[in-house]
């Protein structure tokens, strides 16, 4: 019987072809599990109205973890076209299955390891290895939006300032409002997360990234509330930055950062810069994480025009695997496939095309699989 039930969420695009990959190496350690596949995506949405079917929340309710591929998302005036004839006609609103997972199973650690390999030319410094700690739920995800605006939230702006009076005069479509939601709870279960991270792997410093000086209620409640569940940690330093000197200083002085806590939309935008030092996307692996439930995932999107070609990176893939193994408690897994990753880019016999090369996809996961 197998020990772990693990949802397998390939999606769409290129999502398929790195999980193909990914399903190499993990084949390869002899991880006792059964991996069901679950349906996600934009052909789900064109085919039943749902990117995200009750089914596969169901699935991933009984399973351990998950993997997850990637999702191809279409502007909202775009979908209803794209919808089969006998959808066509019906008001559905498409929106981001990976965004509605994460609340519906309230993933709400997005953690995301950037760190450098030996060997790969992309490196922007070669001992880069930091981790971002993005709150997962709140923030200007949400999913609180109005367009167009109906007269009572345009009353509601124009009481709470000055500034907003004149949009009471103005149609409803003629602007669009988003809502950055932060809560008390929120911002203080994802600074926990980061620190108590931090301490179990004897990391030195947590850096709080914010904008509490424009974005006075929201990121001033996130610094505030993170400055205090510091003091729960006094061995750890702590240190704060606007999220745009935050930016400049990571290109400046990686060295210098260890872990990134960030509200939902920061912690977006320097995930990603952090994986650009340390390779680009086809190195960046993320985990959605909540005390129960973990689905982890390359952090690329689905790369519609590589679809069919297998000649994207597979490494991010492979790595947010390595994470799952850890979540699952499989840490001489997890160590065996992250050295197996180091090895193939340090003999640099084997790159996909961005690192230079012409190894295909799935050559790339078999290399990694031969080293373990």
């Amino acid at each position: 019987m197998s020990s772990y039930k693990i949802a397998w969420l390939p999606g769409d695009g290129i999502g398929k072809e790195v999980l193909e990959a990914t399903k190499i190496v993990l084949d390869s350690i002899h991880l006792s599990a059964d991996y069901i596949q679950g349906d996600i995506g934009w052909d789900f949405w064109r085919t039943e109205g749902d990117a995200l079917p009750q089914r596969t929340i169901d699935l991933l309710r009984e399973s351990d973890a998950a993997m997850f591929g990637a999702i191809t998302s279409k502007p909202a005036k775009a979908a209803e076209a794209e919808l089969v004839p006998e959808l066509q006609g019906e008001k559905r609103v498409y929106r981001s299955p990976i965004v509605r997972m994460r609340q519906v199973l309230d993933l709400y650690i997005c953690q995301r390891p950037c760190k450098a390999y030996a060997g790969n030319p992309l490196n922007h410094d070669e001992n880069v290895d930091i981790v971002v700690f993005r709150e997962n739920t709140e923030d200007l995800y949400a999913g609180v939006e109005f367009f167009p605006v109906n007269s009572d939230v345009s009353e509601v702006l124009a009481e709470h300032s000055a500034n907003f009076a004149s949009f009471k005069d103005l149609p409803g479509d003629e602007y669009a409002i988003s809502c950055k939601i932060n809560t008390k709870k929120g911002c203080e279960r994802i600074a926990r997360a980061a620190f108590e991270y931090a301490v179990r792997n004897k990391r030195r410093k947590v850096t709080i990234v914010h904008k509490a000086n424009v974005v006075r209620s929201t990121d001033g409640m996130f610094l505030e509330i993170c400055r205090e569940v510091a003091k729960d940690y006094p061995k750890i330093e702590v240190d704060d930055a606007n999220i745009d000197a935050m930016c400049m200083w990571l290109l400046k002085n990686p060295l210098n950062y260890d872990v990134l806590v960030a509200p939902n939309l920061y912690g977006d935008i320097i995930s990603d810069l952090c994986a650009q030092m340390v390779g680009g996307l086809g190195f960046g692996c993320s985990g959605n994480i909540s005390q129960d439930m973990g689905v982890f995932e390359p952090t690329h999107g689905s790369a519609p025009k590589y679809a069919g070609q297998y000649k994207v990176n597979p490494i991010a893939s492979i790595l947010a695997a390595k994470m799952m193994l850890d979540w699952l408690g499989e840490e001489g897994y997890a160590d065996a496939v992250e050295s197996a990753v180091a090895e193939v880019i340090a003999e640099g016999k084997v790159r996909t095309y961005d690192m230079g090369g012409d190894a295909t996809t799935l050559e790339m996961a078999h290399a990694i699989a031969a080293k373990l």
